[in-house]
């Protein structure tokens, strides 16, 4: 294949992920004003979707799109959130976060992704206990000139349960209830955020590699793809050598 022609190949799936992304950000943004009204200020949650958002360098005007269109006279979508478990390649646990306005479509275009690629969809319940919902914020240490000691001594004294030092970032956990307060204490302080949300996070990791671990990241490939998709939590470890391939 000539060089010109991967390289296009390259940039048009670039082109099409950061499309789909804003896609999943824009559809957050629209339930969160529908929800709690347009103004961030006193609209945590549309505070939380425009950072987030912005975090991905989507466009002010896509947001306020999605603003003025969720609190228009004409909105009409009306989207639900849904999260459907299942089990993947390795016997990996799965859970996939929705916003869909047709369940019916969204519901039978999980089952197939977990289907095609190795894995099976079950009942509400099958894998979440597996998981602890947590307030994740994730500070980029390139961004914040401070030691690891201060910065748990202030995200402590913000309310967070726990934080993890990673070689270029601060991962804060806190309880889903403690998120906002945390969050908003951090900002008072001066950190920013590369993503913050609550999340599901497991207790416990499963190893992959070969086989599953390479029909494990097309099954992550295919969530991602779908836009009615938002965010999909799973419990698996996969080696840098596995992951380049």
């Amino acid at each position: 294949m000539p060089k010109f022609k991967l390289f296009k190949d390259r940039k048009g799936k670039a082109d099409q992920a950061k499309n789909n992304k804003f896609v999943k950000l824009g559809r957050e943004i629209y339930m969160q004003a529908r929800k709690g009204g347009p103004s961030p200020e006193s609209n945590f949650g549309l505070k939380t979707a425009i950072a987030n958002a912005r975090a991905e360098q989507m466009p002010m005007d896509n947001i306020e799109r999605a603003i003025k269109k969720a609190t228009g006279a004409s909105a009409s979508d009306d989207y639900e959130e849904i999260v459907y478990e299942g089990y993947g390649p390795g016997g990996v646990a799965i859970m996939v976060r929705c916003l869909t306005d047709n369940r019916n479509r969204t519901a039978a275009d999980v089952r197939a992704v977990f289907n095609k690629r190795g894995g099976n969809m079950g009942e509400s319940g099958c894998v979440s206990y597996m998981f602890d919902e947590k307030g994740l914020l994730v500070i980029d240490r390139e961004e914040h000139d401070t030691d690891e000691d201060a910065m748990m001594m202030t995200a402590l004294e913000a309310g967070a349960e726990d934080i993890v030092v990673n070689e270029d970032s601060y991962e804060v956990l806190t309880h889903p209830h403690e998120f906002e307060q945390v969050k908003n204490r951090l900002e008072e302080a001066g950190f920013t955020f590369s993503s913050a949300g609550v999340r599901w996070l497991p207790q416990n990791t499963i190893k992959v590699d070969g086989e599953n671990a390479e029909k494990l990241m097309k099954m992550m490939d295919a969530f991602e793809d779908n836009d009615d998709v938002q965010d999909v939590y799973a419990n698996f470890e996969i080696s840098d050598e596995d992951m380049a391939s």
